[in-house]
């Protein structure tokens, strides 16, 4: 994996660290915000992810002499910042962030950094390279589920489709965190302890021509068997199998290869039927293959589609498992599993629950770890603070005026009776008093003075790095399967925000102080350029 260097940034965060320097103002206490101004893919909100790397990032922050060496060959400076460099660490930034999983919001800050100027600026580009391209797939993934709902499994395939090592493995972190059940990536199951899935492909299928292949042919049953336990030749009860059945057209190659597979792992089969002829072939040397490890002890776990109507596919193989399931008298064929893959994206996925289907889990890469409908969260970083007075970035585009100062967020809620759901998020000042449940509350909304009021108040922001991670034994860092509990926790108090088709609009809205800052710089800035 890359190694994460103060150099993994653009050039000129260097040459305004250079500028700080010789203007003796690298050492004013800034403050930074980041976040986004759309959410991605034609949605209303994201998932925060990347703090981890983010953390291990500021904890390891150091030009060593390499660096520090190939930056006098790129640019010119004076000889004391480069010495300055050399003795640079973060023990002096601050860092407020969103807990990893939370849905989070156009405008509304993930993460806040204060610090020396210089150094905040430093740190920009990696900080929104760690951050984008991870909150971008928790988002990607989030989505997948909620169009899935509960019924699939969800499983990351994307390794051999992502954007390189580093993309694959933040690519599946994040697709976990984002609700995905499992991944086909053994690195990423071995560094995040994620459950790691897999079977064979169409190669190890077609590498088998007939029985002449199958070198290795019995398989020790199951002391509850009729065997009880004995080791017999698995190929000859395949082939009585198959007899019994009356599937004699089937692909040989097939069924020896299927035959194989079961004997090597009989008590975890899953067929990918689809290399020849998914029902006329895969599916009833799958279930031959079912059949003979009932025989022996073992309940086969399923079938794969990989190609074709999915969901008419998964319809017809279940009506097949049924008949077999009734005919042998062995229940659990009926409910062996029905995995699909091929290309899936959120709409194919609602598509095929509105036809109606028999899938059970669903293996999902490319469209997923590319994330291919939208690339990529245009994530900024934006300098909201400075000696502790607020700052502002004007432009004739409303949306990206930023919001000045420091800030307080807050995430109020509602509760309707029966569950207690988010009803909007509020950004104060931060020397204002922290709004109270059960009293009114002075918002403003797109301009518009409103009273609200909530039965909860929920801070978001939480200080994660003060000159060190502040995670320890005592309050350690949540885990990653406890941020993917988080997660659907939030997805679930949105609500119809994070509807897949028809999602509702989530109000983000600013205390009348925090307002009145903004309009009154605004009018200040405009004074000074005489408009």
């Amino acid at each position: 994996m890359t190694d994460i260097t103060p150099l993994l940034t653009d050039m000129y965060q260097v040459t305004m660290a250079a500028s700080y320097f010789k203007c003796n103002r690298h050492e004013e206490i800034a403050q930074f915000e980041l976040f986004f101004r759309k959410a991605p893919f034609k949605g209303e909100y994201a998932v925060f992810a990347g703090l981890d790397a983010v953390l291990h990032f500021l904890a390891n922050f150091k030009f060593e002499a390499e660096h520090i060496a190939y930056l006098k060959t790129v640019m010119k400076a004076d000889e004391e910042f480069f010495d300055w460099l050399a003795t640079l660490d973060t023990s002096a930034v601050r860092v407020h962030s969103l807990k990893e999983g939370t849905v989070c919001f156009p405008h509304v800050p993930m993460v806040q950094v204060e610090g020396p100027l210089a150094v905040c600026q430093l740190i920009e580009t990696p900080l929104l390279n760690l951050i984008n391209f991870s909150t971008l797939v928790a988002t990607n993934s989030a989505r997948f589920r909620q169009a899935a709902g509960d019924e699939f499994s969800l499983i990351e395939f994307g390794l051999r489709r992502a954007q390189g090592p580093n993309g694959a493995m933040t690519a599946t972190r994040c697709s976990f965190l984002g609700g995905f059940n499992g991944t086909s990536n053994l690195q990423a199951g071995f560094k995040y302890q994620i459950p790691v899935r897999g079977t064979h492909a169409h190669a190890f299928v077609s590498s088998f021509q007939n029985w002449a292949d199958v070198k290795f042919r019995t398989i020790k049953s199951t002391p509850e068997s009729s065997l009880k336990g004995a080791e017999a030749d698995f190929v000859d009860e395949v082939l009585r199998v198959q007899s019994q059945l009356q599937f004699h057209h089937t692909h040989p190659g097939e069924l020896a290869a299927f035959t194989a597979y079961a004997i090597t792992y009989p008590a975890s089969f899953l067929a990918l039927v689809d290399t020849y002829n998914t029902l006329q072939s895969g599916v009833k040397n799958a279930l031959i293959v079912a059949v003979a490890l009932h025989r022996f002890g073992y309940k086969a776990v399923g079938i794969r589609l990989d190609s074709g109507d999915l969901a008419s596919l998964s319809i017809d193989a279940r009506k097949m498992f049924k008949e077999v399931a009734d005919s042998q008298n062995i229940p659990d064929i009926e409910r062996m599993t029905i995995f699909a893959s091929d290309d899936i994206t959120e709409e194919k996925i609602l598509a095929i629950k509105q036809k109606g289907h028999q899938l059970n889990a669903l293996g999902i890469g490319t469209h997923l770890v590319t994330c291919k409908q939208q690339p990529a969260l245009g994530g900024v970083y934006k300098l909201v603070s400075i000696n502790q007075q607020p700052c502002i970035k004007l432009s004739q585009d409303a949306d990206k005026i930023t919001i000045p100062g420091t800030k307080m967020v807050y995430r109020l809620y509602q509760d309707n009776g029966t569950q207690t759901v988010a009803l909007c998020d509020l950004l104060t000042k931060a020397d204002e008093a922290a709004p109270k449940a059960n009293e009114p509350i002075q918002v403003v909304l797109s301009g518009a003075p409103q009273t609200i009021t909530c039965s909860r108040v929920v801070p978001l922001l939480d200080l994660v790095f003060d000159g060190h991670v502040t995670f320890s034994s005592k309050q350690p860092a949540p885990t990653l399967t406890e941020s993917r509990e988080h997660c659907q926790q939030q997805l679930r108090e949105v609500g119809d925000v994070a509807h897949p088709t028809k999602p509702t609009q989530y109000r983000v809205m600013h205390s009348t102080a925090l307002a009145n800052q903004k309009s009154d710089l605004i009018q200040k800035t405009a004074q000074v350029l005489g408009l």
